[in-house]
């Protein structure tokens, strides 16, 4: 067995380093390679190193069989996929080798010149280095081309995210196969260029440093403005309880030396952080439960300071062009867990932001206030975040819904940034097609995002949030260009109805669960097109049973009942590409639009489901199919207003945002 993705084919994986982050990528590496048969090899010359790594991720292992989270028969499979050894022979035959030793130019370069010799002439090499240039740490390799930093974040198991850093001798096949790699095992790639500390650590261990500045200025106690950092930033924890987990004082220190000399100088170290790490003392960061008392004034001034210190640093990183708006939006939120920076502005004001960034700058001789900030606030708008990226290949534009926090969960962005693509494509004569598909492989996309629903207060509301998202649709309907829907994973609610919107739909091979309108079990109706589009697609008889009752379907019955056209065993983007430009050479047939006169529903068992919700859900069917499928457009969003008036829209919404989707609401009928 074996694990294929592109070109390349996968069956044993070697881990270099036993310490503390060594066996955490194992243990995620054993996860999702064990059921392929690829085998997880973890080397370290310590044998202490390898009895505490094994005993780390048995542990970790142990706990995901006590919750659930693992079967024990795969929790057994997983512990016994991962070797220890400190016998460097065994990395013989490795396909990827990810480096994860110590912080150190000369442990790393021996490494490396010890297993370049060991390992075929194909085998990536990575380090999974947090701060060292690619270039540095594979300057001796013989063959640079294989080589680019993996960047995990703590916990290297749980955190999705990883920054990918090719060198400048990269091979870009090589950066590409790494990106779509790790996507497909459920982490979130972004590709950084090469500079010192990439594009997360810097922030990170800057908003540190900028919490370590402000104790040491006198705007608080270190609890004081950990506290208060954790609320302005909305982070998890706060950046000194932060530093305490990750046992980070020694590597940030040297981290900050080398940004206050590759970087700017603000970022030489504090005093205070020296005196920490000399006694190898924890920081009296925030308990759990604790609620610091901080006076309203110096409160003010912590949060001024801190987000004139995290815009400016974020502003720095986007001026030097390692990354862009999208990576470092969707990276600090994913990665560090802290409030996406370029959304704080706009919800702050660009205008308002630039200025506390100028006043920390002029507080902080040598910090520089970025250009883009400046250019930013000249222009009077907010910052445009993508979270529907283009790559356009082979004459055809591949559109990706990248929101993998909310299952690429459709919301007014991502509505509004379909539609202006869908208008560039259309005006773009180079480009004969476009695919639509969405980040990773569990989720086509979700559904439309909770909160956009949950703001609907009233009848108007509900029809106007409607038409908004079919008005949109209709545009990707209309194009004149083929469209086509390539489902990498599930399609619920407004995710399927924007691909019953597109021309033809695939989907991977493989999914169990592919499709589903299970608007009812929340107390509404779908409000994108699904009454309408879904009939002329499969037909009344199976429309009846996956609007009325939520019932999702597989690949296999998605394909008989013709909701797709076929399951892809490889690469589905290249498939879909491939049927994009097919069908602008030889043409495609576009849904009927025409009124359908036999509208018709047959009984279906509604179980705990309200019937006023189902009267209405029938009513957008049959009466909207009689209109045609414009007119019927109009009529179901009509119809989403009348059910966002239902007592039992309500209770359904409230069940859901408190208890989950897999709990029944206890409707009224009413």
């Amino acid at each position: 067995m074996a694990y294929t993705t592109g070109n390349r084919t996968l069956s044993k994986i070697g881990i270099i380093g036993s310490g503390q982050i060594g066996p955490d990528i194992a243990l995620h590496m054993t996860k999702v390679m064990q059921p392929h048969g690829v085998s997880i090899v973890v080397v370290d010359i310590s044998e202490d190193a390898l009895a505490a790594g094994r005993k780390k991720l048995e542990k970790k292992i142990d706990r995901g069989v006590e919750s659930g989270a693992f079967k024990p028969e795969f929790g057994q499979a997983m512990k016994d996929n991962a070797l220890f050894t400190n016998n460097y022979e065994e990395l013989r035959g490795s396909d990827l080798v990810i480096e994860a030793a110590s912080e150190d130019l000369g442990i790393k370069r021996k490494i490396f010149g010890l297993v370049e010799g060991m390992v075929d002439e194909n085998t990536i090499l990575s380090s999974n280095s947090s701060h060292m240039e690619p270039e540095v740490i594979f300057g001796e390799c013989k063959n640079k081309s294989r080589c680019a930093v993996i960047h995990y974040f703590f916990p290297a198991e749980r955190n999705p995210m990883v920054e990918i850093v090719p060198a400048a001798e990269t091979d870009s096949a090589i950066t590409a196969w790494l990106m779509r790699y790790y996507e497909e095992i459920g982490k979130v790639p972004i590709e950084v260029g090469s500079r010192y500390g990439y594009a997360m650590d810097p922030i990170f261990e800057g908003l540190f440093h900028a919490a370590a500045k402000c104790v040491e200025e006198g705007l608080g106690t270190v609890k004081q403005v950990d506290d208060v950092a954790r609320r302005t930033l909305k982070q998890g924890i706060g950046p000194f309880t932060a530093m305490n987990l990750t046992g980070g004082n020694p590597l940030t220190y040297v981290g900050l030396q080398h940004y206050a000399e590759k970087i700017h100088g603000w970022f030489a170290p504090t005093a205070l952080m020296k005196d920490h790490m000399d006694r190898d003392v924890a920081w009296d960061g925030v308990k759990r439960g604790e609620k610091p008392e901080v006076p309203e004034d110096a409160a003010a001034r912590i949060r001024d300071r801190m987000l004139g210190a995290f815009f400016g640093i974020v502003g720095e990183i986007l001026d030097s062009g390692i990354s862009n708006v999208a990576d470092l939006e969707m990276g600090v939120g994913t990665a560090l867990v802290t409030a996406p920076p370029f959304a704080l502005m706009n919800q702050i004001g660009v205008a308002q932001s630039l200025e506390l960034v100028e006043r920390y700058a002029a507080d902080h001789p040598g910090f520089p206030v970025p250009r883009c900030i400046k250019d930013q606030a000249a222009k009077g708008v907010d910052w445009d975040i993508p979270v529907v990226l283009r790559n356009d290949r082979d004459g055809v534009a591949v559109l990706t819904i990248r929101r993998p926090a909310v299952l690429n969960a459709l919301n007014k962005d991502v509505f509004e940034q379909i539609e202006n693509h869908v208008s560039a494509i259309e005006a773009d004569s180079s480009i004969r097609g476009a695919v639509i598909t969405g980040f990773g492989r569990k989720a086509f996309v979700s559904g439309a995002d909770i909160g956009m629903l949950a703001a609907v207060k009233t009848v108007a509301d509900g029809e106007a949030t409607s038409w908004h998202s079919n008005s949109i649709l209709l545009k990707v309907d209309r194009c004149s260009k083929p469209i086509v829907c390539a489902y990498n994973g599930l399609a619920f609610g407004g995710g399927n109805e924007l691909a019953l919107a597109c021309h033809a739909r695939i989907a991977r091979t493989g999914l169990r669960v592919l499709a589903g309108q299970p608007e009812p079990n929340l107390g509404i109706i779908p409000g994108a097109g699904g009454s309408q589009r879904l009939p002329r697609v499969v037909g009344f008889e199976k429309a009846n049973v996956m609007l009325r009752t939520g019932r999702p379907v597989g690949g296999p019955e998605a394909v008989e009942c013709g909701l797709i056209s076929e399951e892809v065993e490889g690469d589905l983007v290249t498939r879909a590409v491939e049927l994009a430009n097919d069908m602008a050479n030889n043409g495609f047939t576009r849904i009927n639009r025409e009124p359908l006169a036999d509208a018709s529903l047959g009984p279906v068992d509604l179980g705990h489901l309200s019937t006023a919700v189902d009267a209405v859900i029938q009513k957008a069917v049959v009466e909207g199919a009689k209109l045609g499928l414009d007119e019927g457009l109009r009529f179901e969003s009509k119809c989403f207003g009348e059910v966002c008036g239902l007592e039992d829209m309500r209770i359904g919404m409230e069940n859901f945002m408190k208890n989950g989707p897999r709990s029944k609401a206890e409707f009224l009928n009413r």
